[in-house]
């Protein structure tokens, strides 16, 4: 299996187009310690020549034009991007699908909810039906969209996206609002859990002896947008864990057995972008890995 992070910021990207804080402010100044990163996605393959999109980033233009892998090959429409599959409805996941508008054939996976809410706004049918199919995939049945590569969907704590709250908001439900995708390849798994707001037995055991893990890796700490003075909410108050703490994800899956785990979807605002960092130094020798745009991984 091959992947290639396509982006691995979270929402805005970093630095965020209007944000002064610590983070951005480095950005912004060029300096070489914090490298800027589209919003997240991750593209696999079985082959190098048939690709499947997790979740498609309103940056997802500028990713394909950074990434070979992705570009036409052939005739005079062509893309090797075979399927985008969605494990939520978050606005940074589902946006770039509207730069996939052009008449390409592809399938599109994602969960009953997260499909209905395309279905329910009328711009998406710019991407349309009669070429690109739409499958609601089914909770403990796998698919393969494309070839070489199984998929499945499983539930995580989380909740609606952020545009559809309202006064029902309930946080850390396991619906099909969020979701989180293990990935085979041959005797190679890979679990791909970009948003998550609490490590339960069965996320514990879904992660389990994966050969590379994808993890929300939104916040260092729960407050840091409220620290920064960019933000009011916490990230258990967006659906997200904090990297740090005793009830943090480094804590939390430090006893679970994985072969490489990296961080994704990260906030402009966690100090764990800084090379060199304290904060990063502390999820790198827990052995965790911060994502950055284009890095590739073979298993």
């Amino acid at each position: 299996m091959q992947v290639i992070v396509l982006g691995s910021a979270a929402g805005g990207g970093v630095p965020q187009w209007n944000c002064r804080c610590p983070v951005c402010r480095m950005a912004w100044s060029g300096d070489p310690r914090v490298t800027p990163r589209t919003q997240s996605s991750i593209a696999v393959s079985a082959d190098g020549r048939e690709w499947v999109l997790l979740n498609a980033s309103p940056d997802l233009r500028a990713q394909i034009s950074a990434t070979p892998a992705l570009r036409p090959r052939s005739g005079e429409r062509d893309s090797p991007i075979r399927a985008v599959v969605l494990t939520n409805g978050d606005v940074d996941h589902i946006a770039g699908l509207l730069s996939l508008r052009e008449s390409q054939p592809f399938a599109l996976y994602g969960t009953e909810e997260t499909l209905s809410l395309l279905k329910q706004n009328q711009v998406f049918d710019v991407v349309a039906p009669a070429f690109v199919s739409r499958t609601a995939a089914v909770f403990g049945e796998a698919f393969s969209p494309a070839r070489g590569l199984g998929m499945d969907f499983f539930t995580v704590p989380g909740k609606v996206p952020l545009w559809r709250e309202d006064a029902s908001l309930v946080i850390g439900e396991e619906t099909g609002s969020t979701v989180g995708v293990t990935i085979t390849c041959g005797n190679k798994r890979l679990v791909y859990i970009p948003g998550c707001a609490a490590v339960t037995p069965a996320v514990r055991e879904r992660i389990a002896g994966a050969d590379l893990l994808f993890f929300d890796g939104t916040l260092f700490s729960d407050d840091e947008m409220i620290t920064a003075g960019v933000g009011t909410k916490t990230g258990a108050r967006m659906g997200h864990l904090s990297m740090s703490g005793a009830d943090g994800t480094v804590a939390l899956l430090k006893d679970v057995p994985v072969a490489r785990r990296v961080f994704i979807h990260i906030n402009n605002t966690n100090p764990a972008l800084v090379d060199d960092s304290q904060e990063r130094r502390e999820v790198e020798q827990a052995g965790w890995t911060v994502a950055r745009d284009g890095m590739e991984f073979s298993l």
